[in-house]
């Protein structure tokens, strides 16, 4: 191994400098474009429910993406029609039935379908988009009054981790909210503990840190100069006190600013951080200012997941409070690993190398996102 190592080594050392440099800024474009995907869950892939239980009646007003049941939309325009409907009411019910259970009391009850215009809520993007979601209101009755109730919901996009469903169930007034997704596809829907919707809620939290490619590389970038474990904790905490404060006042609705705007400056933000990188050798004691500044824009794009479900104030501290805590664990779990990382890379003769081949890498992606953002729509 140590053979080889040195051997690449006194290849790379005859490289002259304007070479190396070329080689860097070519597998950076190269890793750039492999990785450039959306950098975060997009509405494409989430469904909405409003659940209105009564005494012995359940009404499920849904809307997902119409791609899951495209065997049924057969003139393919993305929606499903009142015709459509009604032709394949039949297995369209068999179909909604497997992957939508309601058990009261230990008994399951099967679905009626009746056609629905639009849902009590939907996300902005929902609305500005209708020809992409389908929506339907769907009936469950049970011969006795239903006091315990459960969900199984299991209608997902396949093979898209991120694919979920925003619920909303009213009852008696009161309003809980419940995240479905691949891995939590069972939910109770009266008298649900409030651990159930913490759970619920820092899950989301977690998922959205660790889908949000761009919120990851700002952490790397952030980090990538090094420093001691003080100085490292003192930019994170920086850049988390910073977008906690903007994620809470966007889901209040007190500060409201476009979203494109937002995602483009976040771009720009992880642009700057890894540019820096490469002319500074050393930490900046200034980088937690930095890492303050810029945490006030990306806690705006944390809000995305938040807004989305048009939260009731009621109990909105619960979940903003739990969704923020599911930021923080993973924002902890990509900070530590980050650190033990770059712990051991320094200790190998090509570190300044690697570090900087990162670092175009994560300009040139930049790039490819301020440019599809600006442009290409967000």
């Amino acid at each position: 191994m140590n053979f080889i190592t040195h051997f690449w080594l006194n290849i790379y050392n005859r490289i002259p400098r304007f070479g190396r440099n070329a080689i860097a800024l070519l597998l950076g474009l190269g890793l750039s474009l492999a990785l450039a995907i959306p950098s975060q869950a997009h509405w494409a892939d989430l469904a909405v429910a409003d659940i209105q239980i009564d005494r012995n009646n359940v009404e499920l007003n849904l809307t997902i993406p119409t791609g899951l049941v495209d065997r049924f939309d057969d003139d393919k325009d993305r929606k499903l029609s009142e015709l459509e409907i009604t032709k394949h009411q039949t297995k369209l019910q068999q179909f909604l039935n497997e992957k939508i259970q309601l058990t009261a009391a230990g008994q399951k009850n099967d679905v009626s379908i009746v056609r629905s215009t639009v849902a009590k809520t939907l996300s902005p993007n929902l609305i500005n988009t209708p020809d992409t979601h389908s929506t339907l209101l769907l009936q469950y009755r049970w011969a006795e009054p239903v006091t315990q109730l459960q969900m199984n919901y299991d209608l997902f996009v396949p093979g898209v981790s991120t694919a979920r469903c925003l619920a909303q169930v009213f009852r008696d007034g009161k309003v809980d909210n419940i995240v479905f997704t691949p891995t939590a596809k069972t939910a109770d829907l009266i008298d649900a503990p409030i651990l159930q919707q913490i759970t619920s809620f820092i899950g989301l939290g977690i998922e959205h840190i660790f889908t949000g490619y761009d919120h990851i590389l700002f952490l790397i970038s952030l980090l990538m100069l090094g420093g001691g474990l003080k100085y490292l904790i003192k930019v994170v905490t920086a850049f988390s006190i910073s977008h906690s404060i903007t994620l809470t006042l966007a889901v209040l609705n007190i500060v409201s600013v476009p979203s494109r705007w937002v995602e483009i400056v976040i771009a720009l933000s992880i642009a700057y951080i890894a540019a820096e990188n490469l002319w500074r050798k050393e930490p900046n004691l200034a980088r937690w200012q930095l890492a303050f500044g810029f945490g006030l824009i990306h806690g705006l794009g944390f809000s995305s997941a938040l807004q989305e479900l048009a939260l009731p104030r009621n109990n909105l501290a619960v979940s903003l409070v739990s969704f923020s805590a599911g930021i923080e664990i993973g924002q902890i779990s990509i900070v530590l690993l980050t650190y033990l990382g770059l712990t051991y890379l320094r200790k190998l003769p090509w570190d300044l190398t690697v570090r900087r081949l990162i670092s175009v890498g994560v300009i040139v992606m930049s790039a490819i996102w301020v440019w599809e953002r600006a442009f290409m729509g967000a």
